[in-house]
């Protein structure tokens, strides 16, 4: 990963997006580091959101037969996907199929606790810190502190980071 980079080349030219990848990829270039945000950053996004929808949402009698389908998540999805957006179109779409697929797995945990499994906010507790322990290795392994530790909008930007990568990978102008 440390070897590609990114789209734009001319650092006058850079769009904020890359300016952001950048400061980022200076914290993670050890390939143990890069292999354990490949694995524990989306962890982390799918727990969250896990812990977030798990959060109790108020009965609005003016959503009828939608209540079900609004909760605290959906204005944290919103959020996100705003702010991707106005970083990278492309990235938003590829954020947003991917919080579809979480949401998707979400419902299955929501399922599996109400036929006597553990409960939402159980599991993504546990996925939760599990993944910032193996995230906080990476960075031990790394030898420098995490991005986020200097900027919280960091925490925004590991998700979209792997992301980009995927697009240069396949020739996905983002």
């Amino acid at each position: 990963m440390k070897n590609q980079k990114s789209q734009v080349g001319n650092p006058a030219q850079k769009k904020e997006v890359d300016v952001l990848f950048d400061t980022y990829s200076e914290s993670h270039q050890n390939p143990s580091n890069e292999l354990i945000h490949w694995i524990c950053v989306p962890l982390i996004v799918f727990s969250l959101l896990g812990l977030i929808w798990a959060i109790p949402f108020p009965y609005l009698g003016f959503l009828g037969k939608y209540n079900g389908y609004i909760n605290w998540a959906s204005f944290v999805i919103a959020f996100a996907g705003y702010y991707y957006y106005r970083l990278s179109p492309v990235l938003s779409y590829l954020m947003i199929l991917l919080i579809f697929a979480a949401a998707f797995f979400i419902v299955q945990l929501e399922q599996w606790a109400a036929a006597g499994g553990p409960s939402l906010w159980l599991v993504c507790t546990v996925i939760f810190v599990l993944s910032w322990v193996g995230q906080f290795i990476g960075h031990k392994i790394e030898g420098k502190k995490p991005s986020f530790l200097q900027d919280v909008k960091f925490l925004l930007i590991g998700p979209i980071w792997l992301l980009h990568f995927i697009c240069i990978k396949v020739g996905l102008k983002y």
